[in-house]
């Protein structure tokens, strides 16, 4: 699978500006708990009622894809992405859930063991 292309935007004087509006508000209090590696996934297509950057969002996030790389695609700063994943998380238009911890996956060692005994067969 290929990674998703990065969203073009023009860059206007009034983007700073639409940035701070769509933040909504400044202390960012109401703002869901994501952190860098939270991985976020849409649970339905883009609705004509949501924000241009939120449906780039809704489209990018056809598979799984973290808060970090999101702003990356979207060339939008980490603040900025937070805020709009939480608006989508409220009407429930996207899933978000922590990455697998790597202490939950099985030891190496078992691993290597289970295909050495298949080798064996």
């Amino acid at each position: 699978m290929s990674p998703p292309q990065r969203e073009r935007r023009q860059r206007e004087t009034g983007d700073a500006e639409r940035l701070y509006v769509l933040t909504g508000d400044p202390d960012g209090a109401a703002r869901a708990p994501l952190d860098l590696v939270t991985m976020v996934i849409s649970r339905t297509e883009p609705t004509p009622t949501v924000q241009p950057e939120q449906a780039a969002i809704l489209r990018l996030c056809r598979a799984p894809l973290s808060v970090a790389e999101i702003s990356a695609y979207l060339s939008l700063p980490f603040s900025v992405v937070t805020a709009l994943v939480t608006d989508l998380l409220a009407i429930e238009l996207v899933e978000s859930r922590a990455p697998i911890v790597r202490t939950t996956l099985p030891d190496r060692s078992l691993l290597e063991a289970v295909m050495h005994g298949l080798q064996k067969l």
